[in-house]
């Protein structure tokens, strides 16, 4: 079996901030609505009820982490997922929690039944 190797703190740090950015529920809706495809803030602000400068701020932190890309046209701004591999981090964290809420619900029927014999 291979030994793990050390990591740099550097590297750990950025391991680290690239996660967070992921840990704020309003930025993973915004991915959600992305995942179509390109979409104007506005869009993307009538989608999520919540204020323009709120999804700015997070669209701003996704756009300086690569996550994703931006272009104007006119007056508007518009937003496109840069880094498609998220979608299949995403994914695979789903997968795995829909795994552990299946097996929860094993748990509570196999308790069911055995309280009802």
């Amino acid at each position: 079996m291979k030994q793990a190797q050390p990591v740099s703190q550097e590297v750990v740090q950025q391991v680290a901030e690239y996660f967070s950015i992921l840990s704020e529920p309003m930025r993973l809706r915004l991915l959600n609505l992305l995942r179509d495809g390109e979409k104007c803030v506005q869009e993307l602000v009538e989608a999520t009820q919540t204020s323009q400068a709120n999804v700015s701020k997070h669209l701003k932190v996704m756009l300086q982490a690569g996550i994703l890309s931006r272009r104007s046209e006119g007056t508007s701004a518009y937003y496109k997922v840069e880094d498609e591999l998220i979608f299949d981090l995403c994914n695979l964290v789903c997968d795995r929690l829909a795994t552990r809420i299946e097996q929860q619900a094993r748990h509570f029927r196999d308790f069911s039944l055995a309280s009802k014999e």
